[in-house]
Protein backbone atom coordinates (compact mmCIF):
# COMPACT_ATOMS: atom_id res chain seq x y z
CA UNK A 1 0.00 0.00 0.00
CA UNK A 2 1.40 3.39 -0.96
CA UNK A 3 0.51 6.75 0.59
CA UNK A 4 -2.07 7.57 -2.10
CA UNK A 5 -3.94 4.31 -1.50
CA UNK A 6 -3.65 4.74 2.27
CA UNK A 7 -5.00 8.29 2.13
CA UNK A 8 -7.93 7.10 0.07
CA UNK A 9 -8.56 4.29 2.59
CA UNK A 10 -8.42 6.78 5.48
CA UNK A 11 -11.13 8.96 3.94
CA UNK A 12 -13.24 5.92 3.10
CA UNK A 13 -12.93 4.37 6.56
CA UNK A 14 -13.60 7.68 8.34
CA UNK A 15 -16.87 8.01 6.41
CA UNK A 16 -17.83 4.35 6.79
CA UNK A 17 -17.19 4.15 10.54
CA UNK A 18 -19.43 6.77 12.14
CA UNK A 19 -17.66 6.63 15.52
CA UNK A 20 -14.67 8.52 14.11
CA UNK A 21 -15.26 12.18 14.90
CA UNK A 22 -12.44 13.60 12.81
CA UNK A 23 -9.73 12.69 10.31
CA UNK A 24 -6.63 14.86 10.63
CA UNK A 25 -3.85 14.63 8.04
CA UNK A 26 -0.94 15.87 10.12
CA UNK A 27 1.88 15.62 7.58
CA UNK A 28 2.11 14.62 3.96
CA UNK A 29 5.10 14.57 1.66
CA UNK A 30 5.97 12.87 -1.60
CA UNK A 31 6.81 9.60 0.14
CA UNK A 32 5.24 9.86 3.62
CA UNK A 33 1.92 10.39 5.37
CA UNK A 34 0.96 10.82 9.03
CA UNK A 35 -2.70 11.01 10.01
CA UNK A 36 -5.04 10.48 12.94
CA UNK A 37 -8.59 9.17 13.15
CA UNK A 38 -10.10 10.62 16.34
CA UNK A 39 -12.77 8.97 18.46
CA UNK A 40 -12.21 11.59 21.18
CA UNK A 41 -9.37 14.01 21.99
CA UNK A 42 -7.53 11.34 24.01
CA UNK A 43 -8.47 8.27 21.94
CA UNK A 44 -7.37 7.95 18.33
CA UNK A 45 -5.80 5.74 15.69
CA UNK A 46 -2.52 7.09 14.36
CA UNK A 47 -1.46 6.04 10.87
CA UNK A 48 1.97 6.52 9.35
CA UNK A 49 3.33 5.40 5.99
CA UNK A 50 6.71 5.95 4.36
CA UNK A 51 6.88 4.58 0.82
CA UNK A 52 10.63 5.15 0.56
CA UNK A 53 11.40 2.82 3.50
CA UNK A 54 8.37 0.51 3.04
CA UNK A 55 7.23 1.34 6.57
CA UNK A 56 3.67 1.38 7.87
CA UNK A 57 2.50 2.00 11.44
CA UNK A 58 -1.05 1.62 12.71
CA UNK A 59 -1.44 2.46 16.41
CA UNK A 60 -4.33 2.81 18.84
CA UNK A 61 -3.45 5.62 21.26
CA UNK A 62 -5.28 6.28 24.54
CA UNK A 63 -4.29 9.00 27.01
CA UNK A 64 -0.99 9.53 25.21
CA UNK A 65 0.04 5.85 25.27
CA UNK A 66 0.07 3.19 22.59
CA UNK A 67 -2.25 0.40 23.69
CA UNK A 68 -2.19 -1.65 20.47
CA UNK A 69 -0.34 -1.47 17.16
CA UNK A 70 0.74 -3.22 14.00
CA UNK A 71 3.94 -2.12 12.30
CA UNK A 72 5.62 -2.89 9.01
CA UNK A 73 9.34 -2.16 8.95
CA UNK A 74 11.18 -2.80 5.72
CA UNK A 75 8.31 -4.97 4.52
CA UNK A 76 8.16 -7.18 7.66
CA UNK A 77 5.21 -6.91 10.04
CA UNK A 78 4.93 -7.26 13.80
CA UNK A 79 2.27 -6.47 16.38
CA UNK A 80 2.17 -4.74 19.77
CA UNK A 81 -0.55 -6.49 21.78
CA UNK A 82 -2.83 -4.88 24.36
CA UNK A 83 -1.23 -7.06 27.07
CA UNK A 84 2.34 -6.10 26.10
CA UNK A 85 2.27 -2.94 23.95
CA UNK A 86 6.03 -2.36 24.34
CA UNK A 87 7.00 -5.80 22.99
CA UNK A 88 7.10 -7.07 19.40
CA UNK A 89 4.85 -10.04 18.67
CA UNK A 90 6.42 -11.83 15.71
CA UNK A 91 4.22 -14.92 15.95
CA UNK A 92 2.37 -16.09 12.85
CA UNK A 93 -0.60 -13.87 13.74
CA UNK A 94 1.61 -10.98 14.84
CA UNK A 95 3.61 -10.95 11.61
CA UNK A 96 0.58 -11.13 9.32
CA UNK A 97 0.23 -8.11 7.01
CA UNK A 98 -2.98 -6.13 7.61
CA UNK A 99 -4.89 -3.45 5.76
CA UNK A 100 -6.17 -0.33 7.46
CA UNK A 101 -9.66 -1.81 7.43
CA UNK A 102 -8.48 -5.01 9.13
CA UNK A 103 -6.62 -2.99 11.77
CA UNK A 104 -9.72 -0.90 12.46
CA UNK A 105 -11.77 -4.09 12.87
CA UNK A 106 -9.25 -5.18 15.51
CA UNK A 107 -9.48 -1.77 17.17
CA UNK A 108 -13.28 -2.10 17.38
CA UNK A 109 -12.92 -5.43 19.19
CA UNK A 110 -10.31 -3.98 21.59
CA UNK A 111 -12.42 -0.92 22.38
CA UNK A 112 -15.48 -3.08 23.04
CA UNK A 113 -13.50 -5.36 25.36
CA UNK A 114 -12.12 -2.34 27.25
CA UNK A 115 -15.49 -0.59 27.44
CA UNK A 116 -14.22 2.43 25.56
CA UNK A 117 -16.35 4.45 23.11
Amino acid sequence: MNISALLSALYSESERRAYFKKLEVMERGRSFLKARLYLSPDLFVQVYRNDHYNTTNFALIYNGRRIYARDQLGGLWHRHTVDAPDLHDTSHEGSRPVTLSEFLDEVEDILAAMGLP
